[in-house]
């Protein structure tokens, strides 16, 4: 149990300490753990010899923690821990806590690689039927092999800013802002320890790299993305922005409850992807308006996480301090699981209520909020605004 009032039963209670940088009013970014509806300023901590961690928490973010690897996360977590437990170190940590509506949040670290997969069997699906009916609607390979693409590590952004909706080629000549502006529903992975180049990491050193989880909204611009992925794949369609959560969960706050059986895969896949099929049992919701539109199960996910890793580095590609991985779009078998405005909408022919009008994809002025729980866990939500686009 902790002194701090109002965490007792909220999804950001003991068990959780998202780690996340906030700016005070005095301007200046520090690193700081979520409990309740306060922020511990562990910038503040640190100076005061509350928490040793080789003064990485004194930095504008968590690069250099990140760095530190398991050992440490560990340490510096059972720390606060018990600096947020024990009532006889209320008296110097209370002034370090941090009413959340007195901060704002910025990206909590520097983005160094950023890899989006493709991982849910359902939405591949979909997406196939919606834009090769009456062909198969899964690739050959896809069951063989995680397919990703590297996204742009420079706009991946924190939750709350603004999206300007893009221009770009929309095909048959026509160049102009996008169209049908969608979302990508997904759940993001941060590196913390990189690896060595030409070594590959195997699934089972998940936890020795892997700090912890975000939600991502992977924004998509499906007309410009219709011109231009063949042969290559998504470029400028995604690039523009892609909105994380602002506090990370560690994946130490992630017990055993939390996860699940991952779907059984055949064909048989390769050694280093045979993994122990082990899912984490995000319940997703999207809010569209302030209506929820949908609730995407990450449970149902076909690649695995663990798997994600393995297959990103199996040719000896090195990981960084602040690489990101996503899941991409989670999708559930049903309709009202989908986590993207296309399937949602099944390719804008059957348009959906929002707040008593008929919509397809995103217009002007629309906020689009993702959360996510399991268990007792709430992980932080991912919202941001449509802008205009910019002539």
């Amino acid at each position: 149990m902790t002194w701090v009032p109002g965490a007792a039963g909220s999804g950001y209670d003991i068990d959780h300490l998202p780690y996340g940088v906030i700016v005070p009013s005095d301007g200046r970014p520090r690193c700081a753990v979520r409990i309740a509806d306060v922020a511990f300023d562990l910038d503040g901590a640190e100076a005061a010899g509350l928490v040793l961690a080789a003064d990485s928490l004194r930095a504008p973010n968590l690069d250099v923690f990140l760095g530190l690897g398991p050992a440490h996360w560990s340490a510096v977590r059972e720390r606060i821990t018990e600096l947020l437990t024990d009532p006889a170190h209320r008296a110097a940590v209370e002034p370090l806590l941090i009413p959340l509506a007195s901060v704002t949040n910025v990206l909590a670290w520097s983005v160094a690689d950023y890899v989006d997969f493709y991982s849910s069997e359902h939405h591949a699906s979909n997406v196939g039927q919606i834009f090769r009916p009456g062909q198969p609607p899964l690739l050959p390979n896809w069951k063989h092999v995680p397919i990703g693409y590297h996204g742009r590590a420079g706009t991946v952004v924190v939750s709350g800013t603004p999206v300007v909706r893009p221009s770009g080629q929309l095909g048959g000549g026509v160049f102009g802002p996008c169209r049908r502006l969608d979302i990508e529903a997904e759940v993001g992975f941060v590196v913390g320890a990189g690896s060595t180049m030409g070594e590959p990491v195997p699934w089972q050193r998940f936890g020795d790299h892997v700090f912890g989880v975000v939600l991502v909204n992977d924004w998509s611009a499906r007309d410009i993305q219709a011109w231009e992925y063949q042969p290559l794949g998504p470029f400028l369609a995604k690039s523009f922005a892609t909105s994380v959560s602002a506090w990370i969960t560690p994946l130490a706050a992630l017990g055993p409850d939390a996860w699940t059986d991952a779907p059984v895969q055949e064909p048989a896949v390769q050694p280093y992807l045979a993994d122990d099929r082990r899912a984490l049992d995000l319940a997703i919701t999207v809010e569209w308006n302030d209506t929820v539109v949908a609730a995407p199960p990450f449970r149902t996910m076909y690649w695995t996480p663990a798997q994600q890793l393995a297959h990103l580095t199996v040719n000896g590609a090195s990981l960084r301090t602040g690489d990101l991985f996503a899941s991409g779009t989670v999708s559930g078998p049903e309709r009202g699981q989908v986590g993207s405005f296309l399937e949602l909408t099944w390719g804008g022919r059957e348009p959906v209520m929002v707040k008593g009008e008929e919509r397809t994809f995103l217009v002007d002025g629309d906020t689009v909020v993702l959360r996510a729980r399991v268990g007792d866990i709430e992980l932080g939500a991912v919202a941001g605004t449509v802008f205009p686009a910019r002539s």
